[in-house]
């Protein structure tokens, strides 16, 4: 079986490099040694790498994966404080994030494509005791590699969507044998768990809750500087936030701020897209609109006059989002409304005690949607009722304030998933 996905793995390769060469010019991040993600080190990294000798290889995937990591690896140095790890992302912007916040006891590096030859010379060279794998990233030649050499093979934070779980079925004969590989899988949630279980019923797993519960908004967040988008007035306004926002979803949230204006005309927009590469597409419908906006990537202006007069700041950049967030009367979710029902995680606006609005279905999210939902900590709507669902928040001061709060408050309550993963992880034979 291995065989057969090294040989489709080359082929499907070679129609895959159009898009990540795509990706590579088009997005943000650090890129200096991006010939990692091919196997390949500069001599310099190579003994940077070789005299550093990790004991535990950290794979997480983009920003957000690496956000807990990062957190992971914080609450793992408690028990363990002269531990080594080395994190590897796939994404540029992942790579950048983990660069600028890690310490001096971890590197960075981007994770090899699984080809044989590609993870061969990033496991020779790192010499790791443990490969620990973020949620579900699984890559079979990665895996079988790992056991191989007798490293411990720990899925943390491991999920599996409505839409993987149908094609791990479907295949169980290829992705059994491969979670078997595992010393450990660590479910977010009992249907995480009964999910893998379904696809290989002999596999370790445990439920130990989420991880992303556990997590912690820096205390000094940076300032949103917002009065160099909006004027001297900008304290004064209130904010509805587009976050993480998909195709479709920015007409429909802009749509609903026209609308909204009328009766509220202290309020503001701010457009925070899942991919900053789709700012064009982006300013192009605010401008069909008569949105006058800035875009903060290139801070060209979509008006002509002063910043006192913008109605929207498109901020087509990444890793700002908790800033903006942070200052946001109202949060829309991106990924939930105009056709989309996979969601993104509700766990930092929740945080951040800001009131959330999304669509009806998170199928990405089930349990911290239903967790929310059930405790009165989001409003849900339709496309056709989210002006309907903003105006009642904006409103109803009270109502806000106990929908935000409950949001809060149910978080907290489901705190304690990383300290039960490390014990887990510390308890294997």
């Amino acid at each position: 079986m291995l065989f057969l996905y090294n040989l489709f793995f080359g082929i499907g390769f070679l129609f895959f490099i159009p898009s990540m060469i795509i990706r590579y010019r088009t997005r943000p991040g650090y890129k200096k040694t991006f010939s990692e993600r091919f196997g390949r080190f500069s001599p310099e990294r190579r003994k940077e790498l070789q005299d550093f000798a990790p004991d535990i290889w950290l794979h997480s995937v983009s920003v957000g994966e690496t956000v807990l990591a990062l957190s992971f690896i914080k609450a793992y140095r408690k028990h363990f404080p002269d531990v080594k790890f080395v994190i590897s992302t796939t994404t540029t912007t992942g790579q950048e994030l983990a660069r600028n916040k890690c310490d001096e006891l971890t590197k960075v590096i981007f994770c090899p494509i699984d080809s044989y030859s590609a993870v061969r010379k990033t496991m020779n060279l790192l010499n790791a005791k443990k490969l620990i794998i973020l949620e579900t990233e699984l890559w079979p030649n990665m895996i079988y590699q790992a056991k191989k050499r007798g490293m411990q093979l720990i899925l943390i934070n491991s999920r599996l969507s409505d839409h993987s779980v149908r094609g791990y079925r479907k295949l169980k004969c290829f992705f059994r044998p491969l979670l078997m590989q595992f010393d450990l899988i660590s479910a977010q949630s009992q249907m995480d768990a009964d999910r893998i279980l379904s696809v290989a019923p002999a596999a370790k797993v445990v439920n130990n809750g989420n991880m992303k519960f556990d997590q912690h908004i820096p205390q000094n967040l940076p300032d949103a500087e917002l009065e160099k988008f909006f004027g001297s007035e900008a304290e004064n306004y209130r904010y509805l936030l587009g976050a993480s926002t998909h195709p479709d979803e920015e007409a429909l949230i802009a749509d609903a701020y026209l609308s909204l204006k009328n009766k509220f005309p202290e309020l503001r927009l701010l457009l925070i897209p899942r991919h900053a590469e789709r700012g064009g597409d982006i300013a192009e419908i605010l401008q069909n609109k008569g949105i006058s906006f800035l875009r903060k990537s290139t801070l060209e202006s979509g008006f002509n006059g002063t910043a006192d007069k913008v109605d929207c700041l498109l901020a087509d950049t990444t890793g700002e989002m908790l800033k903006f967030m942070n200052i946001a009367d109202i949060v829309v979710m991106g990924k939930s409304l105009a056709g989309q029902n996979e969601g993104h995680n509700l766990i930092e606006p929740a945080l951040l005690k800001r009131t959330i609005i999304c669509g009806p279905e998170l199928k990405n999210f089930r349990f911290l949607f239903d967790l929310l939902k059930n405790a009165g900590g989001i409003e849900i709507c339709t496309d056709e009722t989210l002006t309907a669902a903003a105006e009642k928040i904006l409103s109803d001061k009270e109502y806000s304030d106990t929908v935000r709060m409950n949001a809060f408050n149910a978080v907290q309550a489901n705190s304690g998933a990383t300290e039960r993963t490390i014990e887990c992880i510390n308890n294997i034979k």
